[in-house]
């Protein structure tokens, strides 16, 4: 099947994400540098840790007329100013197009989201493949034209399977990865390999209701709300730093029916929403918190 290209949104523009020990003047001397070479700020957020000291900033910025040649920014920017101020600084190009891997099971609803946004040209990405424990959901990925890759996961051959999807993962230069409803827990090793770099999704408010069917536990206790959290995956089990949550209200009129519907809708626009701020750059992790700007 011939693959659905998106159509993107055309920006020559470059980023910023900066975290730093906090003193005066650090926002000035970064807009200081890119005003004095002739760079057009369109997007400039900050924030200042108080209880750790430490200042965040992401600052955009239009490269037509920018002094500087894209492949020295970085250069000049550490002499100047990222060094001497002991900034942890990140840059990035709006033309250098993230390459994105899927991970899924045998549900769907996440992956149906993603494909959309992705095929209407809502995120400037590529997804060059879709992995799977199950063989469900490999005419979804050929009905959009992306390669699916299936590796059954055991107990037994985990570690190999594991090594082998890195191998692919590394062959087709994946920069992050999306665990769309992924039924299997990752590695450390595994992780290890994509420091904040691969996003997950499941379901929150939901603490005391472990087990394969949160849903049908809540429904016998009665609860009153539901939720979603997407975060990035580390070696503690959801505990990664939290991107984006949300939540809905229930009550005892819904079903156990109901509450999945109510939470599968939760669970795919949180991931989607939270994979969008990922690929905007608008994400910076600190210890295991995340600063999200707007």
């Amino acid at each position: 099947m011939k693959t659905i290209k998106p159509l993107r949104e055309k920006k020559n523009t470059a980023i910023l994400l900066i975290h730093c020990p906090d003193k005066q003047g650090i926002l000035a001397t970064v807009t200081e540098f890119l005003n004095k070479n002739r760079g057009n700020i369109i997007y400039l957020d900050q924030h200042v840790d108080r209880q750790e000291k430490i200042f965040y900033t992401r600052v955009e910025w239009e490269l037509d007329g920018f002094a500087i040649p894209p492949e020295k920014i970085g250069e000049f920017f550490d002499t100047l100013i990222g060094s001497p101020l002991n900034m942890n600084w990140r840059l990035y190009f709006s033309d250098e197009i993230p390459r994105m891997a899927l991970f899924v099971s045998k549900m769907s609803h996440c992956l149906f989201d993603i494909l959309a946004r992705y095929t209407a040209g809502e995120w400037d990405v590529e997804i060059p493949l879709i992995i799977s424990n199950h063989q469900l959901l490999k005419p979804v990925a050929e009905r959009f034209g992306i390669d699916f890759h299936y590796f059954p996961v055991t107990k037994e051959n985990k570690e190999e399977q594991e090594k082998k999807e890195i191998e692919l993962l590394k062959k087709h230069n994946i920069d992050f990865v999306v665990l769309a409803r992924y039924m299997q827990i990752l590695s450390k090793d595994f992780v290890k390999q994509f420091p904040n770099k691969i996003i997950n999704i499941h379901h929150s408010f939901l603490p005391a209701f472990a087990g394969a069917k949160p849903y049908h536990a809540a429904h016998e206790r009665g609860v009153k709300i539901i939720g979603a959290t997407s975060h990035y995956v580390t070696s503690e089990l959801d505990g990664g730093p939290i991107i984006e949550q949300d939540v809905t209200r229930c009550s005892h009129i819904d079903t156990i029916q109901k509450l999945i519907r109510k939470g599968r809708d939760l669970e795919k626009i949180v991931l989607s929403q939270a994979v969008y701020k990922h690929l905007q750059r608008k994400i910076l992790v600190y210890k295991n918190r995340t600063v999200v700007f707007n």
